[in-house]
């Protein structure tokens, strides 16, 4: 390893040393001592290398005989999922204290799943790909059924190690099968092997099972199974986390695969994943329609929300690509708010689900309602809120790219899915008189509540940038995949 490779990996590296050093403090004062420490000293990390990835000023760089890529791409979406991970694990302290599940290993096991996260959006290999995936999920089956003494739990966990398991090897297939036909596993090799605009069927076969493997890690239809269930029995806190954090890396590695890999064959992938789209926005919308637990109707919204994303990338376009990075960041915002909201509904000291017991919720707690409205209608697609803007984005870009007809079909299934968010408004100023729910929230919870409404509402009138931030992140993508293909066409042949 040279210097410049340790120097590109440096927040990946530091990540996990803290998260050894951690475990060792752990086990040496014991867990019922430090764990709470553990947890705030695991944000405060991740914010610090979230800030150091964010407005460190260093050119593109790759390490280890480019397997491993550092560009505006994934500093974007580092930056992101960092402070996603942050906010959750912060929300979700005096939760876990409250209901006795403050571990040490909990934040630890976060940490290390973002260090795989922030591997695999880095990831210019099937290799790197696939380390930094199992790095992030072998720490989410573990953290799914963390609740030991729920039959919940444990079934959350199973469902989730199992079916990660399955697309896992489906994942490897392809994989297999790609290095098959391509003789390279480097991004920058298969894209040379396509060059001529069209993909040989082996090769379209690997890259199908490549796609199924990773629809799985964003819960895209028909791969979603799991994600019900799994929202609904892990603790609440690791339920936060799911919607987050591991959505944002699993497509930004979606969009780091296709077009650093296969960018010069947009229309085959473009109408699997455009397929995928419109299934998982349905199906989210309208099932999401029926539920009464919050936990599963998050689950489904998540479904429907990587849906709109996956159109923006179905664009196969760099508009596609940064309107899908400005949604993926919007999301993560818009979820940080309503989960620490969700964290804090409790009844006689016991979390509560249900989404009759926020009936009449506005009469007691007005601010929090409101903040809540706003979360909701953002999340609806309600103008002139962030979400609003954020679903324009990635419907203007199906447009520009001549798939009008998906755009059509992604504005019909905002429409049905705004339903069960405005029901949700509806339960808190108008339902019926009930036990109600009592708003345990302290003052971190407070905070990402009113600060996540206030971004999502005031964001409409500057954007704080993102959508410049997100353009460049996207450009630096199709430059870098450029410069990859023209860097290994280049090369002369071996010699026999």
């Amino acid at each position: 390893m040279t210097a410049l490779d340790f120097s590109t990996i440096l927040p990946e590296f530091l990540l996990a040393i803290y998260a050894m050093g951690a475990l060792l403090a752990g086990v040496w004062f014991g867990k019922d001592a430090i764990g709470r420490t553990i947890l705030w000293v695991s944000v405060a990390v991740l914010l610090l290398v979230g800030l150091y990835i964010g407005f460190a000023d260093r050119p593109q760089q790759d390490a280890f005989h480019a397997m491993f890529i550092d560009d505006g791409f994934a500093r974007f979406a580092k930056v992101t999922l960092l402070l996603a991970a942050a906010a959750v694990m912060a929300t979700s302290a005096d939760y876990m204290t409250r209901h006795g599940l403050m571990r040490f290993e909990f934040p630890i096991l976060i940490v290390l799943a973002v260090t795989g996260m922030c591997i695999m959006v880095s990831a210019n290999d099937l290799l790197t790909l696939y380390m930094g995936l199992e790095l992030q999920s072998l720490s989410l089956y573990v953290v799914a059924a963390m609740r030991r003494e729920s039959v919940k739990s444990s079934e959350a966990g199973l469902k989730y190690f199992v079916l990660g398991a399955l697309s896992s090897g489906m994942l490897l297939y392809g994989a297999s099968l790609v290095y098959g036909f391509a003789g390279t596993t480097s991004f920058a090799g298969i894209i040379t092997t396509v060059q001529a605009g069209s993909l040989s069927l082996g090769l379209l076969f690997g890259l199908v099972f490549l796609l199924v493997g990773l629809a799985f890690k964003v819960s895209a239809v028909p791969f979603h199974m799991w994600t019900p269930d799994v929202y609904e029995g892990s603790p609440t806190p690791v339920t936060a986390f799911f919607a987050t954090a591991p959505k944002v890396a699993a497509m930004a590695l979606i969009a780091r695969l296709m077009f650093d890999a296969f960018g010069t064959v947009p229309g085959d992938w473009g109408q699997i994943i455009a397929a995928l789209a419109i299934m998982s926005m349905f199906l989210g919308s309208i099932a999401g329609i029926g539920q009464t637990n919050i936990k599963r109707l998050m689950a489904y919204s998540s479904i429907a929300h990587m849906g709109f994303a996956l159109v923006g990338l179905a664009a196969g376009t760099e508009q596609g690509v940064a309107a899908m990075l400005q949604y993926m960041a919007i999301y993560a915002v818009m979820n940080v708010g309503t989960f620490a909201f969700i964290l804090s509904m409790e009844r006689d000291g016991r979390p509560v689900t249900d989404l009759a017991s926020l009936n009449r919720f506005a009469s007691a707690e007005p601010l929090k309602a409101l903040a809540m409205l706003v979360l909701m209608f953002s999340l609806a697609g309600v103008p002139p809120l962030l979400g609003f803007f954020a679903k324009l984005g990635v419907l203007a870009a199906a447009v520009q790219a001549g798939m009008g007809w998906l755009a059509v079909a992604g504005v019909i299934a905002s429409v049905i899915g705004a339903f069960y968010y405005l029901r949700i408004v509806y339960y808190m100023y108008f339902g019926a008189e009930t036990d109600g729910v009592e708003s345990n929230m302290g003052m971190v919870g407070m905070t990402a509540l009113v600060v996540s409404a206030g971004v999502v509402l005031l964001g409409a009138a500057t954007m704080f940038g993102l959508d410049s931030a997100a353009a460049d992140a996207a450009s630096s993508l199709l430059a870098s995949a450029d410069t990859g293909a023209t860097a290994t066409a280049a090369q002369p042949a071996p010699v026999e």
